[in-house]
């Protein structure tokens, strides 16, 4: 007993000393609700989990801004861009004429807005791969890639060996791969490409993976750039789970990437250059070659690349998104795996739906977490009583990442509609301003939601509470899903 009382003491002390951290640290009151929830009712867990998972470390500095050293190069490249961006505000392009609110708000986070470049939309991983595999043999001065999930299987060796190859030719091969989303070839595939002279480094390195707050921080872009002017990005990963074979006995995977050849991949390649120089500790001197000096004269695209992650001063991509939607006048169709929105974007849905736009929400039927799918529906009746269209996607898992607003403008990229997304991890979405992958993606929308089950909002409406206080309970802890 003599220690007990002062014990108790000392834990009081350092709840309240984390309770006040929380407070200071974190603006969304939601967020804090949660971690002040899980502080207080369970003991030094829940301040573990806050310092391992919740900790605002944009705020603290934990990354320092993983920019590209000023050079004379670099400060000719930007001023080229700021009046290619001039130039695309003035084409009179009809798809732009809605979005310069957006546009503009994007450059100032240093996203030129880019015309002329051919951009090819795919349809799930065996779309993406053949075209992927073509560029990469095809390859002459460089290929930088960079993906959260890069797995040791058949796709995942047949880019190993390609890659290898090219190095062997003296094309200079760069890979970025994420610690903790592709662990599995940390001890196998990455000794081969080091070995075969691919110069490979993985995304903020973990060490004890169940211990450490980094598997908070996960560099979730799937990026790839060719030789500065062919890019490759959107919500497919190197996996054979996104290529569909037919196999009855085979989950269907459903996703969207993009590939843009143009000066739209500059601000891929400058993401790129920036994660690099992060990961490997180097300072990778910059080229002419690293950036397109022409403009593809197939395409007419207007691109611009929306990115943020814990070295942002701002979430760049939530921003972007609560933009999108509130500019849209006609149709939003939005496809997530993870619709956890927050209240900002849940807001934004339910303003643009009550002023007559029509928003379709494609969510998948079955999560494959529990949990993520219980928050969730939380967020259902909400939009779905000021009169959003929700669907569930019954054929397999749809993992994509896409927004069409008004037939004009295209969203596809890494981010889910999650805290996740908007604060946590390294993401990257592609902004084209283009009616026919607009129009391509909304054909894509429409066939997908043939597969789907519509949410019946009177029946919703109805369910017992007995039903809904599970969500109701998991929707707190959102936050830290």
């Amino acid at each position: 007993m003599n220690w007990y009382l002062p014990a108790i003491g000392i834990y009081v002390i350092l709840v309240v000393f984390v309770c006040l951290r929380i407070l200071y640290d974190i603006r969304s009151a939601t967020k804090t609700f949660a971690y002040l929830l899980i502080t207080i009712l369970m003991p030094v867990v829940g301040m573990v989990i806050y310092f391992a998972v919740g900790a605002n470390y944009r705020k603290n500095k934990l990354y320092s801004k993983k920019i590209v050293s000023d050079s004379k190069l670099l400060a000719e490249i930007r001023e080229q861009v700021i009046q290619e961006s001039e130039r695309s505000w003035n084409s009179g392009e009809e798809e732009l004429k809605g979005y310069k609110k957006l546009t503009r708000m994007l450059l100032n986070d240093n996203s030129p807005l880019t015309c002329n470049n051919d951009v090819k939309l795919y349809i799930n991983g065996e779309e993406k791969f053949p075209d992927v595999i073509t560029a990469l043999k095809n390859a002459r001065h460089h290929i930088h890639m960079e993906y959260y999930i890069y797995e040791d299987d058949n796709i995942g060796n047949q880019i190993k060996d390609i890659l290898i190859q090219k190095a062997s030719e003296g094309v200079k091969v760069r890979f970025i791969y994420d610690d903790f989303g592709s662990r599995s070839i940390r001890h196998t595939l990455v000794p081969e490409l080091i070995a075969g002279g691919v110069e490979a480094y993985p995304f903020y390195k973990i060490l004890f993976i169940a211990l450490s707050n980094r598997t908070n921080y996960r560099d979730h872009r799937k990026i790839i750039v060719i030789d500065g002017c062919t890019g490759f990005v959107g919500g497919i990963n190197v996996s054979d789970r996104y290529i569909n074979n037919g196999s009855k006995k085979k989950l269907y995977w459903r996703d969207t990437h993009v590939r843009i050849n143009g000066p739209g991949v500059y601000y891929l390649q400058y993401l790129f250059i920036c994660d690099w120089n992060f990961s490997s500790g180097k300072k990778l001197a910059l080229e002419k070659n690293f950036f397109c000096s022409t403009k593809s004269d197939k395409g007419q695209a207007v691109v611009q690349i929306a990115a943020s992650g814990p070295d942002s001063d701002i979430p760049t991509i939530m921003f972007s998104l609560i933009q999108a939607i509130g500019m849209a006048e006609e149709e939003l169709l939005i496809t997530s795996p993870y619709f956890i929105p927050g209240e900002s974007i849940l807001d934004a849905l339910n303003v643009a739906a009550r002023s007559g736009v029509k928003v379709k929400l494609l969510v998948p039927g079955k999560s494959d977490s529990a949990l993520v799918n219980a928050a969730a529906r939380s967020y259902y009746g909400e939009i779905l009583e000021a009169g959003v269209e929700i669907y569930l996607y019954r054929k397999g898992f749809v993992h994509a990442k896409t927004i069409v607003a008004d037939g004009q403008l295209a969203i596809v990229g890494t981010a889910n509609m999650d805290h996740r997304s908007f604060e946590l991890n390294f993401e990257v979405n592609s902004m084209i301003y283009d009616d026919t992958i607009a129009g391509q993606l909304s054909d894509a929308f429409y066939a997908d939601i043939k597969d789907a089950v519509k949410i019946n909002p009177k029946t919703w409406a109805k369910r017992t509470l007995f039903k809904q206080l599970p969500e109701k309970l998991i929707r707190l802890l959102s936050p830290l899903l």
